[in-house]
């Protein structure tokens, strides 16, 4: 590894980068970690078993994956379920595939230079550039942060039949809650992300059985169709389950997360790290992958079988369930979509940190923090909501995940321009097969997005 990438990977006891070096001339300036409260707090083992070292990177992957599963995916795959069936679950399943490796390379990034995604577009760039980028990715954050605040508040209105707004407004408390799990460590935060994903994936096992698919209708699904090329409809389906599945925020979140493990910062550690980074989130996001699909096929086998093709939001596919699958089924729909909303909120906040911090350098106390970075999304929540009502809100979501779809390749092509630069990465360097795949992936979510305005112009 060259003396760049040794440089950028290790870090002082004090939790501070090494010197950077500033304009000619000018002392060296004192870089901060990322997310420097958690920073290194999680200790490795060095020596047992390798399933023993392995659980000590479990985590992250988890707190990335919510962001795959959270109400903005619940209003693309009803859509998109109820009125096409099975047809796009291999547009859920191409896009996770997509997920797992940028993630994986996100993983690799962040080990490799001790720095996430948001620090390096600001130190890289010139300031015309990733100032830009920064109002980009703070847009995507509040798109997300849109969706979630409304699916909480959905969920709320569902089982106690609160009004929407006072549910929007409600979600400030979410804030008390990071706060109480950051300071009792991350491995809590981590803990109650993990038991969400295990309550929203018991709901839908037992409502899947409910519905009682069509399997080999289910697995013809995930076989690639060209019929979303040419259905306008069905692309702008596709483009909200892609911009719901591959968030721009998880790029700059993880690059951060990873950063937590107290991995030996040797070139083997390094190694090691970005391997058992790889499974965790790789694994994490194939539950999250389930899930989404689960999602799906409820809408489509118990609206779009059974005739109802035009059920777009939450709330009406709530009460269609009882009529159709039971009674138990609307109330094991609104505790999932509830978890999801809870589990979503507290990674796009913790990403909300990691991209101010990163891009502006703006070192705040923590509760002041995250109360700042929760309101710049649920203002446009509150107004929106305010002025829509529950009418709109299925057409807000699956807008949101759509604005994220168009954000993604100003995430995702920094992202390859540094995971490619083999000068200051060395040998942990991004293999060159991932490399390929991962601007691949890029041209393909541009093309998507050239396609979908190209289309909305000629109309």
């Amino acid at each position: 590894m060259d003396t760049t990438s040794a440089d950028a990977a290790r870090q002082d006891a004090t939790g501070q980068e090494p010197d950077a070096g500033g304009p000619s001339g000018s002392p060296p300036v004192r870089l901060p970690s990322s997310l420097s409260e958690i920073h290194r707090s999680v200790s490795v083992p060095a020596a047992g078993s390798w399933i023993r070292r392995l659980l000590a990177f479990v985590g992250p992957g988890y707190m990335v994956a919510v962001g795959y599963m959270d109400p903005g995916n619940w209003a693309t795959a009803i859509a998109g379920g109820s009125a096409f069936g099975y047809t796009l679950l291999w547009i859920a399943l191409l896009s996770s595939l997509m997920a797992m490796l940028l993630q994986a390379i996100c993983a690799r990034l962040g080990i490799a230079t001790g720095r996430d995604l948001a620090q390096l577009c600001r130190e890289r760039f010139p300031k015309p550039v990733a100032y830009p980028l920064w109002l980009l990715a703070e847009t995507a954050i509040c798109a997300t942060d849109l969706a979630e605040v409304i699916g909480t508040a959905i969920a709320l209105q569902l089982l106690f039949g609160l009004p929407l707004l006072d549910g929007v407004l409600l979600t400030v408390l979410d804030t008390v809650l990071i706060l109480w799990l950051q300071h009792k460590g991350v491995r809590w935060l981590e803990a109650f992300i993990i038991g969400m994903i295990a309550l929203i994936a018991g709901c839908f096992i037992v409502q899947l059985v409910m519905a009682d698919p069509v399997w080999g209708d289910v697995l013809r699904g995930y076989l690639p169709s060209s019929s979303v090329v040419g259905d306008r409809t069905q692309l702008y389906l596709a483009l909200g389950i892609l911009g719901a599945t591959v968030m721009p925020h998880n790029l700059y979140l993880h690059t951060a997360l990873v950063q937590s493990r107290a991995a030996k910062q040797d070139v083997e550690g390094q190694r090691e790290a970005i391997r058992f980074a790889g499974i965790d989130s790789t694994v994490a996001l194939v539950i999250a992958l389930l899930i989404n699909s689960s999602i799906l096929i409820l809408a489509a086998s118990a609206f779009h079988t059974r005739g109802q093709t035009g059920v777009a939001e939450i709330g009406e596919a709530h009460a269609l369930l009882a009529p159709l699958l039971g009674a138990a089924a609307p109330t094991l729909f609104a505790i999932a979509l509830l978890a999801c909303g809870l589990n979503s909120t507290v990674t796009a906040t913790i990403a909300g940190q990691v991209v101010m911090e990163g891009f502006l350098r703006i070192r705040l106390p923590p509760a002041l923090r995250r109360l700042i970075t929760r309101m710049i999304a649920i203002i446009p929540a509150v107004v929106v909501t305010w002025l829509y009502g529950e009418s709109g809100t299925a057409r807000l979501l699956v807008l949101s995940q759509v604005i994220l779809s168009l954000q993604l390749p100003f995430a995702v092509i920094p992202l390859m321009m540094f995971a490619g630069d083999r000068r200051r990465l060395g040998v942990l360097a991004t293999p060159r097969w991932q490399m390929a795949l991962g601007w691949a992936s890029a041209a393909l979510i541009v093309g998507l997005n050239v396609l979908m305005l190209s289309q909305a112009l000629l109309d």
